[in-house]
């Protein structure tokens, strides 16, 4: 049988300080270092340190942004391209002229290196000035086609 004991705190009541020595000694939060979290990087550290371990330390890191530019294609390029695209019918031919979808192909942008010999249609997402003039000076169309923003 277990032996009933009455709780030290009911045994202290009714005297002027119930098992904590002066009164002054169990005031406020000052006997105790502060309310909460104060002190864990001064005088509670070691606690601090032992039961909140994931406070402390860098953790991880965050990717940056990347940044896709896109390929390119010259125009020179392009040009010595075109027949052999058409015959792996990966260019198509309206007319007398030739359908090139570059995104399909790989291709983002157009740059203006080179002479154009062929009559074409180009379709990108984005070309630069100069090939967009030596394409429409060669009777050529730049088509803008699918831009982001």
């Amino acid at each position: 049988m277990v032996v009933r004991r009455a709780k030290k705190i009911l045994k202290k009541r009714g005297h002027r300080s119930p098992g904590f020595g002066s009164q002054k000694k169990h005031r406020g939060s000052g006997s105790r270092g502060g309310t909460g979290k104060s002190g864990r990087h001064k005088h509670k550290r070691m606690l601090s340190i032992k039961f909140y371990p994931d406070n402390y330390g860098k953790k991880g890191f965050k990717r940056p942004a990347s940044i896709k530019k896109g390929k390119a294609i010259n125009l020179i390029d392009l040009d010595r391209m075109v027949e052999d695209l058409y015959k792996q019918k990966k260019v198509m031919k309206e007319k007398d002229s030739f359908l090139i979808d570059l995104p399909s192909l790989g291709y983002q942008r157009v740059l203006g290196s080179g002479k154009v010999t062929h009559k074409m249609v180009v379709q990108a997402k984005h070309f630069s000035s100069i090939a967009t003039k030596k394409l429409e000076g060669a009777g050529c169309k730049a088509v803008v086609v699918g831009q982001d923003g």
